[in-house]
């Protein structure tokens, strides 16, 4: 008994130690390697030409760099998004009983709400070209979830298969491509998009810089340095001493005390202002730059150019530039991979999700207006269906496409004179019904 009791604590402990072995090998090529650039760059950065590190926190300090970050993800995360189906006479019409209807209006996942959800993703897509999320799924394969993997990135493997690659806590973690849903931004390769923080490295270290200049300035009371003049030379501990002497006098809280100088010191200031240094001219720049890497208007982040108002028929304009080349294309990447990964390939001739351009609409209310009166007025919008639009009750009636009479078909002009339409329109209007032609003739004689 004792020998069979000792022959299987043998096997057990050499499967144990075989188990063992195999977890500590995956384990090893879980963790972060040297050879993961892109996990050690968003830990450490790009360095810059002018000596600063950009990575993606160091970035957001730039208040150009968060405010085009955030003005854009928040407008396209504000745009309602539904899931339409397209009906048999070529209409369309939107649906709330299809599986991706919940997920993508109401609650992406259990964390986020779909704002959160689409402002996180709209933000990873500007700053690293990629926003990658992992797809949940449920019975019968439905899509439940889609989850945000921050920094995750696509990679090619030697046989071409494409995984993605996702680091986390120091471990690196590969997913299969059927399980990332991936918004590629602008770029060149297939893959992946260009990351606007690796390209643009030179352009945020340089403001980087000019800001923590201007900051030390501040903090020595805008004077740059100044020079003592003495007819001795002094030694070490003079020096110490004078040191102590003019740190009681530098920084800003401190700025117009007077000094008192012995032993023949003379203390000549030398002036150094923003404008002297070009900072300010520097930093206006910078914050320019900035706007082009994001493909944001200036004016959309509270900058305004040099003879440029903030208001005014001009600023529109760029508004609704912006809003055609900066906000349409981003919704139309949103919506074509949504269509490409999410929806089952069975229905992509029949089913899309589609953001709600109208939404930018909102806030103004005279062009809502004259949206809304031009739909109604031509016959493609009933008025119920503009009420709706304004979140107000349908009412008995409204329900029927009108359009107004002053534009005809050629082929019936002249068919009906304009006063005999408005008479028979009154006649109509007042219940007056237009007596037989015999009782008329009647009537004459």
């Amino acid at each position: 008994m004792g020998v069979v009791s000792w022959s299987v604590a043998r096997v057990v402990g050499a499967a144990y130690r075989v188990y063992a072995s195999a977890s500590d090998e995956v384990a090893k090529q879980r963790r972060l390697r040297l050879t993961d650039g892109d996990a050690w760059n968003m830990a450490f950065g790009h360095e810059s030409a002018a000596g600063k590190s950009v990575t993606l926190n160091t970035a957001m300090t730039l208040a150009a760099f968060s405010a085009c970050v955030r003005v854009t993800a928040q407008a396209v995360a504000a745009l309602p998004i539904s899931v339409f189906v397209k009906d048999n006479d070529g209409g369309r019409s939107s649906t709330k009983d299809h599986p991706l209807a919940d997920l993508l209006e109401i609650s992406p996942n259990y964390d986020q709400t779909s704002l959160e959800y689409w402002e996180t993703v709209v933000a990873w897509l500007l700053v690293q070209g990629n926003a990658c999320s992992e797809i949940s799924r449920g019975a019968a394969g439905r899509i439940v979830a889609l989850d945000v993997l921050p920094g995750c990135h696509p990679f090619r493997k030697p046989d071409g298969d494409l995984v993605y690659r996702y680091n986390d806590r120091g471990k690196r973690y590969e997913l299969p491509r059927e399980k990332v849903f991936h918004v590629k931004g602008f770029g060149f390769d297939r893959d992946e998009g260009v990351s606007v923080i690796r390209n643009g490295v030179q352009t945020f270290g340089t403001a980087l810089a000019s800001i923590e200049t201007a900051g030390k300035l501040f903090s020595n009371g805008m004077q740059a340095s100044g020079i003592l003049t003495s007819d001795k030379t002094l030694k070490k501990d003079q020096r110490d001493g004078l040191q102590e002497i003019m740190d009681k006098y530098t920084g800003s809280e401190k700025a117009g005390k007077l000094m008192i100088l012995e032993a023949g010191l003379k203390y000549q200031g030398v002036t150094l202002n923003p404008v002297d240094a070009q900072l300010l001219e520097q930093q206006r720049f910078s914050v320019e730059e900035i706007c082009r890497w994001f493909g944001v208007p200036p004016v959309i982040v509270g900058h305004a150019a040099q003879g440029q108002t903030m208001w005014g028929s001009g600023v529109e304009q760029i508004l609704v530039a912006w809003l055609a080349l900066g906000i349409n294309p981003l919704c139309e990447r949103i919506e074509r991979r949504i269509l490409k990964q999410l929806v089952a390939p069975a229905e992509q001739r029949r089913v899309y999700a589609e953001f709600n351009r109208e939404g930018l609409l909102q806030m103004d209310s005279a062009a809502k207006a004259a949206f809304l009166s031009a739909m109604v007025q031509n016959g493609l919008m009933d008025r119920n269906e503009g009420r709706s639009k304004l979140n107000m009750p349908a009412r008995a009636g409204a329900d029927q496409l009108t359009a107004q009479t002053n534009l005809a078909p050629l082929d019936k002009l002249g068919t009906t004179a304009d006063g005999q339409q408005a008479r028979n329109a009154i006649r109509n209007w007042l219940g007056i019904v237009d007596a037989p032609a015999n009782d008329r003739k009647a009537e004459a004689a």
